[in-house]
């Protein structure tokens, strides 16, 4: 089953996904900081997401999906690009970390607390790369 992007149905995907990859479990064990992504519209995106996720010690406790801009739940770490920016990492097009440190994802939040958390982060998005999209 594939999924659109971003969607309800993909973050549920994703909740699933984190919560029963045993390699994300075993690597995001120290973990603790909530986060949304703000998806900015742009040609292939009409309104503006935030889809949010509740991350602590390998574990998701929880996801939110909202239209708008506005981040409705607080957040420890908000990545904010334009769609197209989330659809290259996405489809392994842009490598996460030079998105970070090339501003084309920007980062709100403890960025030396990310960096510390490199292997975490990489996981996380490789995670992400494994729900099917269509």
């Amino acid at each position: 089953m594939s999924y659109h992007f971003p969607s309800h149905a993909w973050l549920q995907a994703l909740e699933e996904k984190l919560n029963t990859d045993q390699q994300y479990a075993k690597i995001a064990q120290n973990w603790e900081g909530d986060l949304a992504f703000l998806i900015e519209a742009d040609e292939s995106l009409p309104e503006p997401v935030v889809m949010y996720l509740d991350l602590w010690h390998g574990k998701c406790r929880g996801v939110h999906y909202f239209t708008g801009d506005k981040v409705e739940k607080e957040a420890a770490f908000v990545l904010t690009a334009p769609f197209q920016n989330f659809e290259r990492v996405l489809s392994g097009d842009l490598n996460p970390m030079q998105a970070l440190t090339t501003r084309k994802l920007k980062v709100n939040g403890n960025f030396p607390y990310m960096m510390r958390n490199i292997p975490t982060i990489l996981d996380f998005v490789r995670c992400c790369q494994e729900i099917p999209r269509g």
